[in-house]
């Protein structure tokens, strides 16, 4: 997709994002539900990570240069770290919130909370339709994505509410799915945030094996044995490898290496390695 293309739907989507957090604010405080305010505070964490994201999708772009020798693409991964820190604690809050309204359940205007939850409901398929597309390639607007098909489901349990209110008046209903809601983001941004922790702290893709990637370089004729095998992401979309390889006897340092790299670009897609030999009767130390 072209990133001028990209750009323009996310910030189409960060507009209706904040007008419909306002629209749902004024309409929680009117009805007096704090399941709306709920809802309008999760639509509210995705415009920031949306504009986050944004930022950050710009700065990733940038090309390497002397101060960040891998370039920028990090800066996505960063704000999607960010994203989710900022989306457990606005659960743990939403958690604190929908138990004390549990022993004293509010009067709420079941219209507002339906019509409003309805709106917001339209706008979470809109704004999710806008990052469907980029969302395949990119974690943090990934994150932005399911942000909103998790809202979307909110809106669904807040008209529930508003619904139920409506008929039988049950009021106790509006903290319980502030509840709900609160549990189901919790849930959704403790199973996000691992991968994101992962690739920060050097650690190696979920797609690949440590041990399959050392046992493919070690089944290349030319390799004796493999030391000090390190796989990392540099960002994202690029993996990195390297190792200290011991060549067997009569075989030359460079092509050999130009042949192990040639296997893991086919092999894992790895297109980022870097070896150096040790002589098979030399000392194994660093």
């Amino acid at each position: 997709m072209d990133p001028k293309v990209g750009d323009a739907r996310m910030a189409g989507a960060v507009a209706i994002n904040l007008g419909l957090t306002v629209a749902q604010v004024i309409g929680g405080v009117l009805s007096g539900s704090l399941a709306l305010i709920a809802d309008a505070l999760h639509n509210f964490s995705d415009a920031l990570s949306l504009i986050i994201a944004f930022a950050a999708r710009r700065i990733a772009r940038k090309p390497a240069d002397d101060t960040m020798t891998f370039g920028y693409g990090r800066a996505e991964v960063v704000a999607a770290l960010v994203n989710y820190t900022t989306l457990i604690m606005l659960g743990l809050f939403l958690i604190y919130e929908g138990v004390t309204r549990l022993f004293d359940p509010p009067s709420i205007d079941g219209w507002i909370v339906v019509v409003l939850a309805s709106i917001a409901l339209a706008v979470d398929l809109v704004t999710a339709a806008l990052t469907y597309a980029m969302s395949k390639r990119s974690m943090n607007i990934r994150a932005a994505f399911l942000h909103n098909v998790a809202d979307a489901l909110g809106s669904v349990a807040v008209i529930l509410a508003g619904t139920l209110v409506l008929l039988y008046d049950w009021r106790l209903i509006d903290p319980i799915v502030t509840i709900g809601i609160a549990g189901y983001i919790l849930w959704h941004g403790a199973a996000e945030i691992g991968p994101t922790i992962r690739l920060l702290m050097l650690g190696a893709p979920l797609t690949i094996e440590t041990e399959d990637v050392r046992q493919a370089i070690a089944g290349v004729g030319g390799v004796q044995s493999v030391e000090h095998l390190h796989l990392w992401q540099i960002d994202e979309h690029r993996v990195s490898v390297e190792a200290r390889l011991v060549p067997r006897a009569g075989t030359e340092f460079p092509p050999l290496c130009r042949e192990v790299k040639d296997m893991l670009r086919a092999r894992f897609d790895i297109t980022h390695a870097t070896f150096e030999p040790r002589s098979a009767d030399s000392t194994g130390a660093p």
